[in-house]
């Protein structure tokens, strides 16, 4: 079997990413994973959850995992954007020409028909896992 035959029938596994402290609070990170397409670029980002707020909401998602590639830039640049919230949804502004991206579902918010893929990604102890 080729490997191009081989990566197409792969299924999606939780590959092992990196630590706690290797994340930057509201802020992002790139990292390589290996998914059935092949190996991609992933941003992650770290939004530690506020107690207070988290006491009164249930506990609040702490990390995203989204495509580092910045479709209108044509760059991988996604995990240095500018971490914030519109609507109460975290976002990220690209650093090239500022389009929005909702951390939880990629969606550009500038433009209906662009969105970026989305990994599920969490913590097993101090470890971060995504499901690529």
């Amino acid at each position: 079997m080729s490997s191009a035959i081989a990566a197409k029938t792969m299924t999606q596994t939780w590959q092992r990413l990196c630590t706690r402290a290797d994340l930057v609070p509201y802020s992002g990170v790139a990292a390589w994973v290996e998914t059935p397409e092949g190996p991609a670029q992933v941003a992650i980002f770290y939004i530690p959850s506020d107690p207070n707020t988290s006491q009164l909401h249930g506990q609040a998602q702490e990390l995203y995992a989204i495509d580092h590639h910045d479709p209108f830039s044509n760059a991988n640049v996604i995990a240095r954007g500018i971490v914030g919230d519109l609507k109460g949804q975290p976002v990220v502004a690209s650093p090239i020409y500022k389009q929005h991206f909702r951390l939880e579902d990629g969606q550009c918010l500038e433009d209906d028909s662009v969105r970026l893929r989305t990994w599920k990604v969490s913590f097993k102890g101090d470890e971060v896992w995504i499901e690529a």
